[in-house]
């Protein structure tokens, strides 16, 4: 089966919608891509994309003929999509392995810390799991983007190891942190509850919803990533 044939044209959650890339999102993302935040967040390289640079990365990674990215929309009350905040996509789909890379990145930086993120992330997890039947879903993450290593953590990947000052940003060496969620990690976080541990029935009863009052903070970060 080719890869594309396996990704769906819609999925649907309780604040966001996953649709296919249109043509027409090339301006949201040289938009994106442009702006030293998103960038910094993004990129080894220090600054943002060259907008030709841009229009080649869309046109192979996000609506190429074995893309396999969506885009992220507000959810609204009718099927038409909402407002284009984001995009996620997974890469290096190897189907002998039942393994994927995950990457996401919400370029409209007024719908960050809202729970946006983590519920797309949450909607391809399942996605990946339960419908592709993938094994492994990994992901790799700078280590002072601790908003995302937060969310990466909330819906169930794991720390795996870092590389070592692998990027140079404001005025210092960061680490590159390495993170992955198996099949048998998301079985477990989303069994019944009568089936689960009790620790597991510590988690969200609303997957996706966010609880402010136990937000981890950068220290309690910090602390998790250097175990």
């Amino acid at each position: 089966m080719h890869p594309r044939t396996w990704f769906p044209d819609r999925l649907v959650g309780r604040q966001v919608v996953l649709h296919r890339h249109v043509p027409a999102n090339l301006s949201a993302f040289k938009r994106w891509y442009s702006d030293p935040q998103i960038a910094r967040l993004t990129r080894y390289q220090d600054g943002p994309m060259h907008p030709s640079e841009i229009e080649r990365f869309f046109a192979a990674r996000v609506v190429g003929h074995d893309s396999l990215a969506m885009a992220v929309h507000l959810r609204t009350p009718g099927r038409e999509p909402g407002r284009l905040i984001g995009s996620c996509a997974f890469s290096q789909l190897d189907g002998d392995n039942g393994s994927a890379l995950y990457h996401i990145t919400l370029g409209e930086k007024d719908t960050w810390g809202r729970g946006y993120g983590t519920e797309a992330t949450e909607l391809m997890l399942e996605h990946a799991f339960e419908v592709l039947g993938l094994h492994r879903i990994a992901l790799s993450v700078f280590e002072f983007n601790e908003r995302a290593v937060r969310s990466y953590l909330k819906v169930g990947f794991r720390l795996e190891g870092r590389a070592r000052d692998a990027i140079w940003r404001d005025g210092r060496y960061w680490d590159e942190i390495s993170m992955s969620i198996l099949d048998s990690d998301w079985q477990r976080r989303h069994a019944p509850a009568e089936r689960q541990t009790p620790a597991e029935r510590q988690g969200p009863a609303d997957r996706g919803e966010r609880d402010s009052s136990r937000r981890a903070s950068p220290e309690q970060v910090a602390a998790h990533v250097d175990r």
